[in-house]
């Protein structure tokens, strides 16, 4: 635990602050977490932010992968950092004007009208957690996610039935106030939770093994911790369908009883290379990381933390 209340990384020290220990004075907390945006990860990314809130180029928003604004505030999003700071603020209202579509989601750069899963769970999740809840276009955004789930209670991206892949609202639904909930997205969180669950978070076909790599950013790539964590934020802890997952966290869990970062994007090999089929994306992509693959992850550390807290098996 104290590797994660290190100074050096005020966000990390927030966050565990808040979801792990157990007392925690409410005057240290609030300190922690004005101290985000001043040094370490945060600092690092609003430093490169541009004046008209974006990031890399302002035409664009969502590309290139995985460093333009999109991938910039899905980042911070999960780094407690909240629209109280002005940067926040400015860079979230560029992307919910862009990123809004008249069907009620959320989609990225480009001339379609239509909301696109990952794009919305995404974006609305981030918003989430920047203190937007009460924005009329996330409120759109949940019933969007309502009425494009699939019959199976999954989603997926860019058509097709449901896919353990499309994991972003049922994230989303994982923070979004239970009070703003209608009975409509009560059921479906319940057939979305049935869905991964009767799957045990990772059967679907052949293995696939970058479901078993723990990564971060998250950006639209799911894992077993994805699903972990989602899965029990929502409160389905007791779930016997959970051991298989549960049991690969354990596996990965180091002698000193930290985690790697297993990947920076799960599809790369345990040698770090991509996969055949990535060359004809290379120039569209850029890799984004905070930390070092392979090494102890912080984030990865904080995530599993949680995760067997609300299991209770910390």
């Amino acid at each position: 635990m104290g590797w994660l209340l290190e100074p050096s990384q005020p966000a990390v020290r927030y966050l565990a602050m808040r979801d792990l220990c157990e007392e925690t004075d409410a005057s240290e907390l609030e300190e922690a977490r004005r101290a985000i945006p001043t040094r370490g990860w945060v600092a690092d990314i609003l430093s490169s932010q541009r004046t008209s809130g974006a990031w890399v180029g302002e035409d664009k928003l969502y590309r290139p992968k995985y460093v333009s604004t999109n991938w910039m505030l899905l980042a911070l999003s999960d780094l407690g950092v909240t629209k109280e700071h002005p940067r926040i603020a400015k860079a979230c209202s560029l992307w919910v004007e862009r990123f809004s579509r008249s069907d009620g989601g959320f989609n990225g750069d480009g001339s379609t009208k239509k909301g696109e899963h990952c794009l919305t769970g995404n974006t609305v999740r981030a918003l989430v957690k920047f203190g937007f809840t009460d924005e009329p276009r996330v409120r759109t955004a949940f019933e969007w996610l309502v009425n494009t789930q699939k019959e199976n209670g999954g989603w997926h991206c860019w058509g097709s039935s449901g896919s353990i892949d499309a994991w972003e609202g049922m994230s989303a639904f994982a923070v979004y106030p239970r009070q703003k909930w209608t009975r409509s997205m009560k059921t479906a969180v319940e057939r979305g939770a049935e869905f991964f669950l009767s799957r045990e978070l990772s059967r679907q076909g052949a293995r696939y093994a970058p479901w078993f790599r723990f990564h971060f950013p998250y950006h639209y790539y799911y894992d077993l911790l994805v699903g972990l964590d989602f899965i029990t934020a929502l409160g389905y802890v007791d779930d016997r369908r959970l051991g298989p997952a549960v049991a690969h966290l354990m596996r990965k869990r180091r002698r000193d009883g930290r985690w790697n970062l297993d990947a920076v994007h799960p599809d790369y090999d345990n040698d770090g290379r991509l996969p055949r089929w990535w060359e004809e994306y290379r120039k569209r992509y850029r890799p984004f990381a905070l930390e070092g693959v392979g090494q102890p992850s912080k984030m990865i550390t904080l995530r599993a933390a949680t995760v067997l807290k609300r299991l209770g098996l910390s």
